[in-house]
């Protein structure tokens, strides 16, 4: 079984040491709402938070047991109800499975069986006989994991909406570092010459479907900021146009704050700004720039002056705690800077880690696309000209998700992703 989070393969030993840490990660997150916010609805173009107690292991269920391995489920109601997450336009299209959800107790319940089942295919199923599609490469088995590791990061975006007193704080889940900065931090742009980038995964280990074919696009050269823009830069905006403040901002008696994941806090003017792509984009414009194409953001993290290309922005080694903030390492953003050994091969600091950075490109498949046959609409629901590409990673982000060719992809009006961005000429 072949997955670029484990360059040495994986066997079934590990696939269950994976999933069982997932569960775990899964199950701490959940001990963030309190009691009485479980059936809350934080953000009205998501589902309550209900639903996605019984989603994940649904889904698990659905794509790995009935799907792959053609078995029979545990609860065909609760597999339906669960089984797929919302994406609406706007609040009026928002609409819920049901009014009536089940009990907390129930939900629970029916996790930890589909846990158990899970367990035991990935132990001694034919995860990864190839004799069906789902079945080539652990392919279902790769699916659930990833979707787990994603469905983490939207919880922990949705539970930042919770008020305060709707949740309870933890510390963080992974033993992370925050290296200190280098003082003074040069906000200047990078010139990056032209050259070509390889987009996308060659289809050897796991992959999601818009990942897939490889591509090799030319890029002009560019000039791209070394640093994410912070909040101070972003201040310097709202100030000088009248904009209003973006969503993580909240201003009191004429002072701005951050709204962190468990406290309000003064505005840390050194962390990167998180916005929206529209936000981005009239940032972009006042200072006489643009947001990076996915093709550039990719030759600035991943390319080299001698013309190789990298696994990582630092290089070949598997993301860890010294190389950018992400893992849940912190629940917020740090200032930027704060991880040298995470820097590409051209100077330019994040690109993996702290937020993740819009680009001016379109969610697009590339030449070649084909529906992934665990979960086939994965991407292509949303190949609609209405969303765009996102890279890197976010404080939110597990490190396996990590990979040069991963693809993320939102609204350009959407808020409470944890996205940032830096500029580009």
């Amino acid at each position: 079984m072949r997955h670029p989070a484990f360059q040495d393969g994986l066997s079934r030993d590990r696939l269950i040491e994976w999933y069982r840490e997932s569960r775990k990660v899964t199950r701490a997150l959940f001990t963030i709402p309190t009691e009485e916010a479980y059936y809350d609805r934080p953000i009205r173009l998501r589902n309550p938070i209900v639903f996605y107690e019984g989603h994940l292991p649904a889904f698990a269920v659905n794509t790995l047991i009935k799907l792959a391995l053609k078995r029979e489920g545990l609860d065909t109601e609760l597999e339906t109800l669960f089984a797929r997450g919302i994406d609406p336009e706007n609040e009026e299209a928002a609409k819920t499975p049901t009014d009536f959800w089940p009990t907390r107790g129930d939900v629970q319940r029916f996790a930890g069986n589909a846990e158990d089942q899970i367990i035991r295919a990935l132990c001694d199923g034919p995860i990864d006989d190839g004799l069906v599609p789902q079945r080539r490469n652990a392919e279902a088995a790769f699916t659930i994991l990833e979707h787990e590791l994603m469905h983490q990061e939207t919880l922990l975006y949705i539970f930042h909406e919770l008020p305060y007193e709707r949740k309870n704080a933890i510390a963080p889940l992974r033993g992370g570092r925050t290296p200190p900065t280098s003082s003074p931090l040069v906000k200047d742009m990078v010139r990056i010459p032209a050259g070509e980038a390889t987009l996308g995964a060659s289809g050897t280990e796991f992959g999601w479907d818009n990942e897939i074919p490889q591509l090799r696009v030319a890029v002009g050269e560019f000039a791209i900021d070394r640093h994410d823009v912070t909040n101070r830069d972003y201040l310097e905006f709202v100030r000088a146009t009248g904009a209003e403040g973006p969503h993580f901002w909240l201003k009191r008696g004429g002072e701005w704050y951050w709204r962190g994941m468990f406290d309000l806090t003064p505005l840390p003017l050194d962390c990167p700004v998180y916005v929206t792509y529209e936000e981005a984009s009239a940032y972009t414009a006042w200072r006489g720039k643009r947001l990076p194409t996915e093709a550039e953001y990719h030759r600035a993290a991943f390319g080299t002056p001698t013309g190789e290309e990298r696994s990582f922005p630092w290089g070949e080694a598997l993301p860890d705690a010294s190389r950018g903030n992400f893992g849940y390492a912190n629940w917020d953003p740090v200032p930027i800077g704060s991880y040298p050994d995470g820097v590409s091969a051209w100077g330019v600091h994040d690109l993996a880690g702290n937020g993740w950075e819009w680009t001016s490109t379109l969610f697009e498949p590339f030449p070649g696309f084909e529906p992934i046959s665990s979960y086939p609409v994965y991407s292509a629901d949303f190949f609609d000209g209405k969303h765009y590409v996102l890279k890197g990673a976010s404080p939110a982000t597990a490190p396996e998700l990590i990979r040069r060719s991963f693809r993320n992809w939102y609204r350009p009006a959407y808020p409470y992703v944890y996205a940032t961005f830096r500029c580009c000429s």
